[in-house]
Formats: structure tokens, C-alpha cells, sequence
């Protein structure tokens, strides 16, 4: 018969193991609908044997979904894929600020949160895309749209294709105008860009770039992914939109090229904090970061790593590289109900 100590040590053991097994995991909630992620994601389980259960939604779903769950939510890690979200879900307190020498050495300030009460880090962007301008080779010259400013211009007239003034990326960029002309006159810009519209805003932006190379309208505004991947296409019909439009990194002489980034959280109510942690750190080291370069052909961000996908060194003049705009985040959050207000003024749809 054993003895009560013993019994009690094998007994405890048991649960220690079993706690350690179920600690082998991560619970994921992601906008980022990109099949190329899915070797990233297995790549961290081979190097870490870290099992990732991934729950996909939109940004505003996701931040629907922690708000509804609260301190039952079993979310470790939020990852989304525009930066005014991620502002709303840090002022909703839906994140725990972390602190990590590696995180704040690779990230640069301006494209993670500004430092909490406690020290920590609520966010880390992990990529960026630029807002860029394309626009029709034959019939528009590229210094005619080489300014967010030029969109609003009367030469350009007609001319222009956008998607949803209320679509995330554009209530990011209206927000960046918004902080760096003022709210009147970004609102004067606004109003200006609905009378140059050739259409009323419709599709997303991949259907901006095709309404130029046919024809509809000469000028479009496009996060810079959607071209790259049109441009490392094999399809015919892709080729030939491609041949048929330039792109414009706007405000190169000025304040910078909008970016809006992806960038991930750990949840507030974490229940895997170590793994968490593991994680967004391997979502900053130069394998990862690559991945979203070659993958999804986004900029990485960590310091000191370089791009070398084709199309984004190609639409940079071979570079891969641009001005960007540097503002706080936090500005860009905090202009959303500013902007939303103006787009009605001015019947931005």
C-alpha cells in the first residue's frame, strides 16, 4: 500500500503534467484572411510545439467579440489589420500591456503603442501597407497626383476612383489628412475628392486599379498589397492591368506616404501570457517578417530587416524603400469620429 505522501506527490505530478499540456497552446484571434499566413502559423508550432487554435473575423467582429466575452474570453493574442482599430481596442482596454526588451528593440515608436501606465506595450505593428495613388498611364501625368492634396484638385476632375469613404483603410488615411491639414481644410479636401469622382465609390481596391486600366475612371487610390499582387501575377488579365497603370507614392516631398499597419495584441484576459509573449516575438523576428514581405507583400517593420519581393522593390524605383508618414497612431484613432462626421457633410458615401 503506498503512503499518503506519496500518493499525494504522484497525484500532483499528474496534474502538473497535465497543466503543462494544456499551457501548450495559443488562442488566436485574427482579421488576417491571408493563406500564406497559414506557414507561419506552422512554422511557430514546429519551432516551439506551441498548438495555435485560430478563431477568423473582421477587425470590428473581433473587437465585438472580446467586448461581448469579457473576462471569459479564451483569446491569448489579437492580431488586426488596420491601426485605428487597433487605437479603439487599446482605449477599450482589450489589451494587457506587455513589456519585451526584443519587441521594443525591433519596433520602431512610431508604429506601436505609446507606453502604459505600467510600462508595457498594449500594441506592436507588425507590418505596413502604403495608400498609394494609381492612375492611367497615357492620359495622366504622374506629378498631376503625386499629393493626397492633388486627389481634390480641379485639373482632376472626373477622374477619380475610390472605395467606401467609411472602409477602414480610407477613414485611416482621411484621419492621417485630417491631423496633418486640420479639419477644415481636410474637410474642404474631402469635399473637393466627391466632386472629382468619375463614380460613386463602390468595390474594393483591386476593382479601383481595373476601373483605371479600363477605362472608367484615370485615377485610384490602393493600398499597395493589391498591386503587388496583381503585378506577381500569372494571369493574362492581370498583366495587362498592370501594363496599363502607374503608381504614385503621394507626399514624398512633404509629410510621407500613408501607411496603415497589421499588428497584433495580447489580450487583456490572456490565459496563455508566456505564449503570447513567444509569439508576437516570433512575429518580429526575420523569418516572420519575411513572410509578410513575400507573402503577402506588405513592408515589414522590425528594424534592420529588408524586403526583396519583386513588386515592392519594382513599384519603389528597385529601392523597396519610401517616406512614410511618421504621426502617432494614436492621431489617427482619434480623428474616426471627426472624419466619419465630415464624410456625411460632404456626401463622401
Amino acid at each position: 500500500m503506498k503512503k499518503p505522501w506519496i500518493a499525494a506527490a504522484m497525484l500532483a505530478l499528474v496534474w502538473n503534467t497535465a497543466a503543462q499540456a494544456q499551457t501548450r497552446e495559443l488562442n488566436l484571434y485574427s482579421a488576417r484572411h491571408y493563406s500564406t499566413d497559414e506557414a507561419l502559423y506552422n512554422d511557430f508550432t514546429k519551432a516551439t510545439g506551441i498548438k495555435i487554435n485560430r478563431v477568423d473575423a473582421d477587425d470590428a467582429g473581433i473587437i465585438a467579440r472580446l467586448k461581448a466575452e469579457g473576462s471569459a474570453s479564451p483569446a491569448d493574442v489579437i492580431l488586426l489589420v488596420d491601426a485605428a482599430r487597433l487605437w479603439r481596442g487599446e482605449q477599450d482596454s482589450l489589451f494587457l500591456p506587455i513589456k519585451s526588451e526584443l519587441l521594443d528593440n525591433v519596433i520602431p515608436a512610431s508604429l506601436r503603442a505609446a507606453p502604459a501606465a505600467n510600462g508595457g506595450t498594449a500594441w506592436f505593428g507588425l507590418s505596413t501597407r502604403a495608400r498609394v495613388i494609381v492612375y492611367d498611364k497615357v492620359k495622366v501625368k504622374p506629378e498631376d497626383v503625386d499629393s493626397y492634396e492633388k486627389l481634390a484638385d480641379p485639373r482632376n476632375k472626373g477622374k477619380l476612383c475610390i472605395r467606401s469613404g467609411s472602409h477602414p483603410y480610407n477613414l485611416s488615411l482621411f484621419g492621417a489628412v485630417t491631423e496633418h491639414l486640420g479639419p477644415e481644410k481636410a474637410e474642404l479636401w474631402l469635399k473637393g475628392m466627391v466632386a472629382n469622382m468619375a463614380r460613386a465609390p463602390k468595390g474594393g481596391d483591386t476593382d479601383q486599379i481595373k476601373a483605371v486600366a479600363s477605362g472608367e475612371c484615370q485615377i485610384g487610390v490602393t493600398n499597395s498589397y493589391y498591386l503587388a499582387r496583381m503585378m506577381r501575377s500569372d494571369k493574362p488579365e492581370d498583366r495587362a492591368v498592370v501594363e496599363k497603370v502607374g503608381v504614385v507614392f503621394p507626399n514624398q516631398s512633404s509629410w510621407g506616404t500613408h501607411v496603415n499597419i497589421a499588428g497584433a495584441a495580447v489580450a487583456r484576459h490572456v490565459k496563455n501570457p508566456a505564449n503570447a509573449v513567444k509569439f508576437l516575438e516570433y512575429l518580429a523576428s526575420p523569418s516572420a517578417q519575411n513572410y509578410f514581405a513575400n507573402g503577402n507583400n506588405e513592408w515589414p517593420v522590425a528594424k534592420g530587416v529588408h524586403t526583396d519581393n519583386p513588386a515592392l522593390k519594382s513599384m519603389t524605383g528597385g529601392s523597396g524603400q519610401f517616406k512614410s508618414e511618421t504621426i502617432p497612431i494614436s492621431a489617427v484613432g482619434a480623428n474616426q469620429v471627426k472624419v466619419q462626421q465630415m464624410l456625411d457633410r460632404v456626401g463622401f458615401k
